[in-house]
């Protein structure tokens, strides 16, 4: 499942979900690089 994570203050990574942290954040990998951040809520 592809997911969005915020990192720092205007940048978002896109890649495929990796784990839940369990602090409310996420980790998603793209390519071999694994980032983790805050999930960006889905639009209404």
């Amino acid at each position: 499942m592809i997911r969005t994570i915020v990192i720092g203050s205007c940048v978002l990574v896109q890649g495929v979900f990796v784990r839940n942290a369990g602090n409310g954040q996420i980790a998603v990998r793209v390519g071999d690089k694994v980032f983790s951040g805050p999930p960006v809520s889905k639009a209404a």
